[in-house]
């Protein structure tokens, strides 16, 4: 079976399967979907919640440990060179328990929170992105985290203490001709006595040339005593039939082990099977509920970095007289910089901590902490690789050669790149979030634009619509934010005052509700199929989530005595400049060219602008755009290196 002979699958098909993997019912508040529907609920997040003291002493004694390891046994230049990780620093890692932050020390490893592993990630990948991404594939959606949500304690005894010390794990999901439409999967496990026979090639199996085990996402035929359907199967990298075919290169990340992996034949005991058939794809969306955290922790991580290099060479770098960071062009960039670091600090560290207190479900929160971390680094690192000049294009390296600070300015804004595309695209996850954010209009409305429903399953629909929004409209129209003295302890004497913000917020949920409502009433049934307005609905609610946690996480150091007055300050400006992000995006809803773009997409499918192409030349190779995905043995040598 080629790439292109993959089993064809309507767009229905494809959305139905993805809606079954979604968790479909919510046993626990969420402030952003809260927010989404128009109703501010600053309680769930307000006072900011705060770790226990003992997770505290554990966490901040192993960020020690990791920081010394990080400054005397890492050298990134080497990484970025040799385009790999070397081996004795992967052992290092292995020796100061780095794999098993996130498991749990009864089974060898160190048992950190989220906020704590967050920040170890942003610590090493402020280092080498690489060793961020090998760690963070390795724990957040590699085999420890869905074993430990969903194995069975036989699985947990057998493969946690291997991951937490000695074993590295990888998560395979996507293949050559299936990216975010997991409906194509073309992997099958045959069920054969106690086992299954995997066969087929995954491909961008990040930590995939190194690992030892692997979480391996395959489709189970239907047949007697057989649910089928996709699953998720625990493989051990060296089984026979498991050949990794090539190592992938990129423009950033260049000591990430990222493969193509194939499997043919491969014998998988049941045992190894990760909960029951056909819950593959839940498995996969609910580990990534949480392990989307550790990405955007990065992208705070290089927020950071990109302000400290900002801070030191703008002040050093003069022209005309006077520092470059005293020119009002050269300072607005800073100044993104320096609110927008605090801020995405703010989001993930208040995500977070919701996800270790567990009152709140945060599959709103980390999604878009993940879109919103991920966008807003690659903007603050582009805007330093400017800031820096000449001296941003050029490598690291070259500045050593001839004299000065090897700073890896162009390096960052590689490595930075690829984080809006890893764990969900950017447009995968303005429609996930925009999904998740009309599930109460769906849930009472959903029939009635369903062309499968009958007219009396509409009848019913548009009974129970009536209800909810006879409750749910009046409270759209007036509230908080209306009011000039709502939110007052976030105007505390002698700093900035944050409560306008704060019902500016309020005030937009509630105009973000109404937006949606329109929409769907517009549009009906076609709203699935307006991506661009759902992107610009999604993109508001992850400005409003943002000024929400800014604001909160600067009382809760104000009240510290930590930095409140500087934090007031940093919370105060990136509101401003989020308010305005969001206006802009407000006016987009209604006043755009989708319609147009629409009308040039076709044009440029059919060829009607061809002529636009003239006179230039293709540099690409020869070759077809999707490899060949065609099961059977490899004919390639393994290039799997396991580090022992």
């Amino acid at each position: 079976m080629t790439a292109s002979s993959v089993r064809p699958v309507s767009e229905r098909e494809a959305r139905q399967v993805a809606e079954a993997a979604r968790e479909q019912v919510w046993h626990k508040p969420s402030f952003a979907k809260e927010l989404f529907l128009g109703r501010f609920r600053l309680d769930l997040i307000h006072p900011h919640p705060a770790p226990a003291p003992d997770d505290v002493r554990r966490g901040e004694a192993f960020l020690a440990k990791l920081r010394e390891f990080c400054e005397t046994r890492i050298d990134p230049a080497r990484i970025e060179r040799d385009a790999q990780i070397p081996d004795e620093t992967i052992q290092g890692l292995k020796e100061i328990g780095a794999l098993g932050m996130k498991i749990d020390t009864k089974y060898g490893g160190m048992g950190l929170t989220q906020v704590y592993y967050n920040k170890a990630l942003a610590l090493a990948g402020s280092v080498s992105p690489a060793i961020g991404a090998l760690l963070s594939a390795h724990q957040s959606i590699g085999v420890p985290q869905p074993v430990k949500l969903f194995g069975t304690q036989d699985q947990k005894d057998r493969f946690l203490p291997r991951c937490a010390r000695t074993d590295i794990s990888a998560f395979l999901l996507t293949e050559p001709d299936v990216g975010s439409d997991p409906a194509r999967l073309a992997t099958t496990a045959v069920p054969d006595g106690d086992d299954y026979i995997l066969d087929g090639v995954k491909l961008w199996t990040t930590n995939g040339v190194v690992a030892d085990l692997l979480v391996v996402m395959a489709r189970v035929p239907k047949s007697d005593g057989h649910k089928g359907g996709i699953s998720a199967f625990i493989v051990e990298t060296a089984a026979e039939g498991v050949t990794v075919e090539n190592r992938n290169a990129f423009m950033g990340l260049r000591g990430i082990e990222n493969g193509v992996t194939r499997f043919h034949r491969v014998r998988v005991p049941a045992a190894n099977r990760i909960g029951p058939e056909g819950a593959g794809l839940k498995i996969a969306l609910t580990t990534l509920n949480t392990g989307r955290l550790s990405l955007p922790a990065m992208c705070a991580g290089a927020g950071k970095w990109s302000l400290k290099i900002a801070r030191e060479w703008s002040a050093a770098r003069e022209q005309w007289g006077k520092p470059i960071a005293r020119h009002e062009a050269v300072g607005a960039k800073i100044s993104f910089i320096a609110a927008t670091t605090f801020a995405l600090e703010a989001v993930i560290d208040l995500a977070s901590q919701m996800a270790d207190e567990d009152r709140n479900d945060i599959r709103i929160e980390a999604a878009l902490a993940k879109l919103y971390g991920s966008e807003m680094a690659w903007l603050m690192t582009d805007e330093l690789v400017q800031i820096r000049g000449g001296r941003g294009f050029e490598t690291a390296a070259s500045l050593a050669a001839r004299g000065e600070r090897a700073v890896p300015a162009e390096q960052m804004l590689r490595d930075m790149r690829i984080n809006r595309i890893f764990e969900g695209s950017t447009e995968i996850m303005h429609l996930l979030i925009a999904r998740e954010a009309v599930d109460a209009h769906l849930s009472v409305a959903g029939d009635l634009i369903d062309p499968d429903k009958s007219l009396s399953d509409k009848g019913r629909a548009a009974a129970k619509a009536g209800g909810f929004y006879a409750r749910w409209l009046p409270g759209l129209v007036t509230g908080p934010g209306h009011l000039p003295r709502a939110y007052a302890e976030f105007a505390p004497p002698g700093h900035r005052d944050l409560s306008p913000h704060l019902r500016y917020v309020e005030r937009s949920a509630r105009k973000l509700a109404r937006s949606t409502f329109y929409a769907m009433s517009r549009w009906q049934g076609r709203m699935e199929t307006k991506q661009s307005f759902l992107s610009r609905i999604v993109d508001i609610g992850a400005e409003l989530f943002a000024m929400s946690a800014a604001c909160v996480r600067a009382e809760m150091l104000r009240s510290r005595g930590d930095h409140g007055a500087e934090a007031y300050q940093l919370a105060d400006v990136f509101c401003r400049q989020a308010r305005i992000r969001a206006d802009e995006l407000f006016g987009r809803l209604w006043t755009n060219t989708d319609d147009l773009d629409r009308k040039v997409v076709s044009g440029v499918l059919s060829g009607s602008y061809e002529w636009l192409e003239a006179g230039i030349l293709d540099p690409s190779g020869e070759g077809p755009w999707i490899a060949d995905a065609t099961p059977g043995p490899s004919t390639r040598d393994n290039v799997h290196r396991p580090v022992h």
